[in-house]
């Protein structure tokens, strides 16, 4: 921020032009890929993403007011993720979850009588 002393207009650096230009651009890349990629997650799982940038600032080394002030770009993405798929299980006896219902009666195929066994009368 700097004061313009005919006018005593105060000019601020525009923040997309700070994201633009920090290290040379390349956190402008990695923030857009991150927002295409949330992007492609809302769309694919229809559900509601978000993306955090915070710009953390650090003060003067020493406490030197003329020393450089060492400025970071952090980014966090929450992206929607697919809604796992879910199986059915039954409760036996013991409370533990089976496939297959303990209430129904089963039959032992392998030594079930074949439809060959019957003959014609």
């Amino acid at each position: 921020m700097t004061v313009q002393p005919d006018t005593g207009e105060i000019q601020q650096a525009p923040v997309a032009a700070f994201l633009a230009s920090h290290l040379n651009g390349r956190t402008d890349e990695e923030l857009s890929t991150e927002f295409h990629t949330l992007l492609d997650a809302v769309r694919a799982h229809g559900k509601k993403g978000s993306m955090t940038i915070t710009i953390v600032v650090d003060p003067p080394a020493n406490g030197v007011e003329s020393a450089p002030m060492p400025i970071g770009i952090e980014s966090a993405v929450k992206a929607p993720k697919p809604t796992p798929v879910k199986s059915l299980y039954f409760l036996d006896d013991d409370g533990m979850p089976v496939r297959e219902d303990p209430r129904q009666t089963q039959l032992d195929f392998r030594t079930a009588p074949s439809t060959t066994d019957y003959k014609d009368a």
